[in-house]
């Protein structure tokens, strides 16, 4: 993170950061209070947390079910929580919630993962109705093999090999940060509900 700042600031950015546990909703909302402290105002927020530990089921592996529980749609409610306040009462914002083309799909030893993902997207769309009123945009981001370290956290040694086979024809991470931006870049009245970005030849 030190060095992102130090990118942005040798550009001619403004940046800092702050260490935080998404799945603490005290540190998310000492994350958002730090922000406008710093800023201001929240313009964006950006919920891209996740980890997938993927597993079959039958394999009970009940701490890694909590830790995606904890991470992938808590984490995002707490993102939300953070910032909807200040939001609702300036009436703009944009809250973008990146879900996973397993958010879509479902395929073995994914379950547990893919829920968490449908869990993201359902939460955003229910989001985008309570809050289009309040001129709150809400964008859903799913990504197919993106070239980051989710895999890291299978422990299953031949899924994970499997996987990262898979992750071959995986894009930068570059890519989805454009198509992020792109979102935010509309004019306020234009929201970019949704999009699915993958690999050209990522057939699933």
């Amino acid at each position: 993170m030190q060095k992102l700042q130090e990118a942005i600031q040798n550009n001619g950015g403004q940046a800092v950061y702050k260490v935080t546990d998404v799945s603490s909703h005290e540190q998310m909302e000492e994350l958002a209070d730090y922000a406008l402290k710093e800023f201001g105002k929240i313009d964006v927020m950006v919920n891209n947390a996740g980890v997938m530990p993927l597993s079959p089921v039958h394999e009970k592996k009940i701490k890694e079910w909590d830790l995606m529980v904890d991470v992938n749609i808590k984490g995002v409610l707490y993102g939300i929580a953070a910032v909807l306040p200040t939001m609702r009462e300036r009436r703009e914002g944009h809250i973008i919630n990146v879900s996973s083309i397993a958010g879509h799909l479902v395929f073995p030893a994914s379950s547990v993962y893919s829920g968490t993902k449908f869990a993201v997207r359902a939460i955003t769309e229910g989001l985008r109705r309570e809050e289009c009123i309040n001129n709150i945009r809400t964008t859903i981001v799913s990504p197919g093999s993106i070239d980051t370290e989710l895999t890291a956290a299978i422990s299953n040694s031949e899924l994970k090999t499997a996987i990262n086979e898979d992750m071959r024809i995986a894009i930068e991470p570059s890519n989805i940060a454009r198509a992020i931006a792109f979102a935010i870049e509309q004019p306020a009245d234009v929201a970019i509900n949704e999009m699915i970005i993958r690999p050209t030849i990522q057939e699933l």
